[in-house]
C-alpha cells in the first residue's frame, strides 16, 4: 500500500465575517488544501507561527481599515510582521484590497488613501504584463472593487492592471500575487456585503440595488473568469 499523501495548508486570514474566502473555499477543498482560517485581531499573528510562515498558501483578505491605521488598530503591527516574514521565505502569497496593500507595504510600497471610493462592479484594463499573466481573462470585463486606498506597485513587481480612478490594480513579483479587487467574492452571497457595509454605501451616496442587480446579472460570468484565474495561479504556485 502506497503512502498516503500529506495533504496541503493554507492559511486565510480575514478581518470582517463577510469578507470571507468565497469561490475560494470550495476551490482549495478540491485541490486537498486543509485551511485554517485566522481572525486578525482576535487569532495571534506571531511573525514566527508556524501556521503562517510554513503553510503552503497564504491568503490575505479584505478589511474595511487601512494599513496606515497602527495607532487605532494595533493588530495591524502583529499582521505586518507576519505578512513580511511569510515573504521572506518566499511561500506562495495571495492578498486581496485590505490584503494586498499590506503585502505591498511590506515589500517597501506606499499604501495611501485617495479619498474617493470605487466601490461595484465596473471594467479592468489590464497591462501588456498583464495580459502575459493569469490575469489575461479578465481584461475589459467587470469585477468587484470595494475600496478607497490605492498601492503603489512595489520594487520589482509587474503591474498587471488599472482602472479610471486607480491605476494600480495588481501586482505580482515571484509566488505572490495582489490583487485590488475582490475575485473571491461570491455573488450568490452579496447581500452580507451590502449589509456589512451599509454605512460605508450610504456615506458616498451608492444605492445598494445597483450592486445586488449588479451581482445577479455580472455575478456567474464573473465567477466562471474568476475561477479560472484562480485555478491558473495556484497551477503555477504548485508547480
Amino acid at each position: 500500500m502506497s503512502a498516503s499523501r500529506t495533504p496541503r495548508t493554507a492559511v486565510a486570514v480575514r478581518h470582517v465575517p463577510f469578507e470571507d474566502l468565497g469561490i475560494l473555499a470550495p476551490l482549495l477543498a478540491e485541490r486537498g488544501y486543509e485551511t485554517t482560517l485566522l481572525d486578525a485581531g482576535i487569532d495571534e499573528l506571531d511573525a514566527d507561527a508556524v501556521a503562517v510562515a510554513g503553510a503552503d498558501l497564504l491568503i490575505v483578505l479584505g478589511g474595511p481599515i487601512g494599513v496606515y491605521d497602527d495607532d487605532r488598530y494595533p493588530f495591524l503591527r502583529s499582521s505586518k510582521a507576519a505578512v513580511a516574514a511569510r515573504l521572506d521565505s518566499g511561500g506562495a502569497t495571495l492578498g486581496v484590497c485590505l490584503g494586498a496593500q499590506l503585502l505591498a507595504e511590506s515589500l517597501g510600497a506606499a499604501v495611501r488613501p485617495t479619498g474617493a471610493v470605487e466601490i461595484g462592479f465596473g471594467p479592468l484594463t489590464l497591462t501588456p504584463e498583464g495580459r502575459e499573466s493569469v490575469l489575461a481573462p479578465l481584461d475589459g470585463e467587470p469585477v468587484l472593487h470595494w475600496h478607497g486606498d490605492e498601492f503603489a506597485i512595489p520594487a520589482g513587481a509587474q503591474s498587471l492592471a488599472h482602472t479610471p480612478g486607480f491605476p494600480h490594480q495588481a501586482f505580482a513579483v515571484g509566488r505572490t500575487l495582489g490583487l485590488q479587487f475582490h475575485l473571491e467574492a461570491d455573488h450568490r452571497t452579496i447581500e452580507r456585503w451590502l449589509i456589512g457595509h451599509a454605512h460605508e454605501l450610504h456615506h458616498n451616496g451608492i444605492d445598494p440595488r445597483v450592486i445586488r442587480e449588479q451581482a445577479r446579472t455580472l455575478g456567474p460570468r464573473l465567477e466562471t473568469l474568476a475561477t479560472r484565474v484562480l485555478t491558473d495561479w495556484l497551477d503555477a504556485v504548485e508547480a
